[in-house]
């Protein structure tokens, strides 16, 4: 158990500090290897590399297409049409809401995170400007945005954090959906209202817009953006081919990405460059998930496991507490919501099912549960979403962090806890 804290302990810290995980990952696994008592070769070639690869095999498609379709909806100037739509219609009044729906929006119909920070945050500077609202406040806005209920909670989401549990549980992507709903709602409602008060709190202090330091404000030729209505049709092809047609969401995916391509095919000049740079872009984004989840399949192989195991699946109260206190306090370990997740499933999986068929507890509740829980203490200051969003928007942890821990970490893990409840009464 010591050689266990010691390893996510090191690889807390290593991560924190900004070093890669692919090498931090391995480094943490030869900690538990030698307070394990494992050959620390065979631990590596075997354990490790074994539970890299798996990952790499099971969803580097996803991760792949999911990229190249982001890039291709950035490329064209879908999202940014579609982005630009949503905060004109809700106007710069209420700035925050419409960066808040914005994200959410493109998240939901697939985009990856890191495309929605990188499309977004553009629109939020031209909002906040005309409302004379701080900078501050926007790593807070695009994080409750994108990496809260529109990843974890809203079903049919196709964000990886929700189709991860569909392998474990034989469950489809809208499992659950009075549970994930009901949490959506309270993010939601919880988010806004803690943004508001900082707002008004920084606007009684006299805290308005300030311009960012040695960079231009940004500008956009609307004549060159594409409509927002048929901008919208790739997300929604997404969403329905895997929702409602029930086919994989590698097929949902190369059906959206053929849709854009189709729409924007005056642009295609640019489609080969813009597919190759999702599709490497992905590598890093899996390989960093995946070495996480090597370090959790070395973990499974040490004696002190079974220790851990017995601790986890004996924490009081229904068995899906004992699910989100896993998954929440893995994913906060790995900083990666899709890796820590793997991991508890992976080392847990089977006895949440038979827990699940002894008490008959729903498998689609410890869907939504292990869903939700992961979208917790995921973005910890050392997550790497957490580290792109304030390089991004030029802000620090000290500015903004408080924010961001607010919507995206605490209130997530207060929105599942109603959600626990209806699961364990057979409501879900």
């Amino acid at each position: 158990m010591l050689g266990i804290i010691l390893a996510l302990v090191a690889l807390m810290f290593l991560a924190y500090r900004g070093y890669s995980i692919l090498w931090v990952a391995p480094v943490s696994a030869i900690i538990l290897g030698l307070t394990g008592g494992l050959n620390l070769l065979e631990m590596y070639r075997d354990t490790y590399m074994t539970g890299l690869a798996g990952y790499v095999q099971t969803w580097f498609p996803v991760f792949m297409l999911g990229a190249i379709f982001g890039h291709l909806m950035d490329y064209t100037g879908a999202a940014r049409s579609i982005a630009k739509w949503l905060t004109d219609t809700i106007g710069p009044k209420r700035a925050i809401l419409g960066v808040v729906v914005g994200c959410g929006v493109l998240t939901y119909g697939g985009i990856s995170l890191f495309v929605v920070v990188f499309a977004m945050y553009p629109l939020a500077l031209e909002l906040y400007r005309a409302a004379n609202i701080t900078r501050r406040l926007i790593p807070g806005a695009i994080a409750m945005g994108a990496f809260t209920f529109t990843m974890t909670a809203i079903p049919g989401t196709p964000q990886i954090q929700n189709l991860i549990p569909m392998e474990h549980f034989g469950t489809t992507p809208t499992a659950a959906p009075i549970m994930g709903v009901l949490a959506a709602v309270l993010m939601f409602i919880l988010g806004m209202t803690w943004l508001t008060i900082r707002e008004k709190k920084f606007t009684a202090a006299g805290i308005g817009f300030e311009e960012p330091e040695g960079k231009a404000a940004a500008t956009f030729e609307d004549s060159k953006l594409p409509h927002w209505f048929l901008s919208f049709l790739p997300l929604i092809t997404v969403i329905v081919v895997m929702n409602f047609l029930k086919v994989d969401i590698v097929v949902a995916l190369i059906a959206g990405i053929l849709l854009a391509m189709i729409l924007n095919f005056q642009k295609y000049a640019g489609f080969t460059k813009t597919i190759s740079a999702g599709a490497v872009g992905s590598i890093t984004a899996i390989m960093n998930t995946a070495a996480a989840v090597g370090f959790g399949s070395v973990v499974r192989t040490v004696p002190g496991f079974e220790t851990l195991k017995n601790v986890l699946l004996n924490v009081p109260g229904t068995p899906l507490i004992s699910e989100a206190v896993a998954v929440n306090l893995l994913a906060g370990a790995t900083g990666s919501a899709s890796g820590g997740m793997s991991i508890a499933l992976e080392a847990l999986g089977p006895q949440y099912m038979e827990i699940a068929q002894a008490q008959g507890i729903s498998p689609e509740a410890f869907h939504r549960v292990a869903s939700l829980a992961s979208g917790g203490l995921d973005t910890l200051p050392h997550n790497g979403a957490v580290l792109t969003l304030l390089a991004v928007t030029g802000m620090t942890h000290k500015d903004s962090y408080i924010d961001i821990m607010m919507t995206s970490l605490i209130l997530p893990i207060v929105a599942s806890i109603p959600a626990i409840i209806l699961g364990s009464f057979g409501i879900y």
